[in-house]
């Protein structure tokens, strides 16, 4: 069987880190087995979705590498839910209620004061024609509820295991409002069934959804996909990544204004909550390969921002010359690939190259406190300055002056470059070259 999943935003707003963490699972999963990876935009509330915003995870999306093979809108399937409706509807299995939002509001409160579930108690199932008429001559128009079995659904789900939600214990979901508008569980199933899905990656929050949505695809006469329900992603003290985080530090969109790296992010969110080591991969490709359900725990997994920073760090630290140096040029800090490989380690965002490219480049306004000491080195500066020429030179200065560990090193650094903390100096001391070198040992800025 060939693969096939989905990822299935609402375009209201950019996408987090919670709801990236599912999409990456989706296309992870799809690429590991070869298969086909959805965008399916669930735009089926018009007037909350919005052009900007689905422009907006899509990009997003491209950012991170996650491209989709197939993509499509829902708000230009309702063909397809009007036909799915009408079959449910001839099949007596979606039947209109004409509650409104307080009467069922109070019939709950009843219910629990009496100790019974709030569940709906299928009252709508018992109107008679009159009923339903002095109904519509208030102007009252029905919301339709889908006729659940009543029975123990069960199925193998990939990450829980064996998962049984027992359908009489849920009210009978509402798949269409009284506005006509069509709610998200009957358009996510014929779409399913439409686009021939075969796993449904979701987040544990929709178990129970899933419950009923089994039903729903048997009344459609459709095959059942294999489900996943994922452990969901926390803060780092427990607490859910929701809405709210949408424009906040963990949307996708600031982490990259912040300057994360997009392999760093999917790294960290691909490996977070599973037995495998949080490390800097190669690729998203290569992250893919190691991804397996099986992998995964059962405990919530904590975003935790520190965690973060040090994989966007590693990311920096053993990316090639080839790929940064685009972006070296972009920033004004492309000094070749011996300025890359002797910075890199250093670095936590990329655009800290800039700061050490004009360290080396300069001006820089030596530090000498010891004029003795930087007289001696710079008689004993070696002729030629290439990767073996510090410890070369640190021996004679050494040999010569008795100085040892940081008041052989830190002297030098601060003249060279000003800084007391700076990338290796055997590797920065090429780079910056003899001339410059002679300058700032004479405490001259260059």
């Amino acid at each position: 069987m060939s693969v096939k999943v989905r990822f299935a935003p609402s375009p209201t707003g950019r996408l987090h880190v919670g709801n990236v963490r599912t999409a990456l699972a989706n296309w992870l999963f799809a690429k590991g087995q070869g298969g086909v990876f959805v965008l399916r935009i669930d735009d089926t509330d018009l007037e909350r979705s919005t052009q900007a915003s689905e422009d907006g995870l899509r990009e997003d999306l491209t950012w991170l590498g996650m491209g989709w093979d197939e993509t499509d809108s829902q708000s230009r399937r309702f063909a397809l839910y009007e036909m799915a409706a009408e079959k449910l509807k001839a099949d007596g299995r979606l039947y209109p209620a004409y509650e409104t939002q307080d009467e069922l509001n109070l019939r709950r409160k009843v219910q629990l004061s009496t100790g019974k579930p709030p569940v709906y108690d299928r009252a709508a199932l018992s109107l008679t024609p009159e009923d339903i008429a002095a109904y519509e001559a208030e102007g009252r128009k029905p919301h339709w509820r889908f006729k659940l079995d009543g029975k123990r659904v069960t199925w193998n789900d990939l990450v829980r295991g064996e998962c049984v939600v027992d359908t009489a214990s849920l009210s009978d979901p509402v798949l269409i409002r009284g506005d006509g508008l069509f709610l998200y569980t009957l358009p996510s199933v014929v779409d399913d069934v439409d686009m021939k899905i075969t796993h449904v990656i979701r987040g544990e929050d929709h178990v129970t959804n899933t419950g009923a949505q089994i039903e729903i695809f048997e009344a459609l006469g459709a095959p059942i996909p294999t489900f996943a329900h994922m452990p969901l992603l926390v803060d780092a003290a427990g607490g859910g990544i929701s809405k709210r985080d949408l424009e906040g530090p963990l949307a996708i969109g600031n982490l990259r204004d912040a300057g994360y790296e997009p392999l760093a992010i999917t790294s960290y969110l691909g490996r977070i909550g599973t037995s495998d080591p949080v490390e800097p991969m190669p690729s998203i490709e290569a992250l893919a390969e190691t991804f397996a359900f099986e992998k995964m725990g059962r405990a919530p997994a904590r975003f935790h921002q520190q965690d973060l920073d040090k994989l966007n760090a590693g990311v920096l630290h053993v990316m090639a010359y080839g790929t940064a140096k685009p972006r070296l040029e972009a920033v004004g800090a492309d000094e070749g690939e011996a300025f890359w490989n002797a910075v890199r380690t250093n670095l936590e965002k990329f655009e800290d190259a800039a700061a050490w490219a004009a360290v080396v480049r300069g001006p820089v306004h030596p530090v000498i406190e010891d004029h003795a000491f930087i007289e001696t080195a710079s008689r004993l500066l070696p002729e030629t300055i290439d990767g073996t020429a510090w410890k070369a030179w640190t021996d004679a200065i050494a040999a010569e002056t008795g100085a040892k560990g940081r008041n052989l090193f830190m002297p030098l650094r601060l003249a060279l470059t000003g800084l007391e903390r700076s990338p290796d100096m055997a590797s920065l001391l090429p780079v910056i070259g003899r001339e410059r070198i002679e300058k700032r040992l004479r405490g001259e800025a260059a």
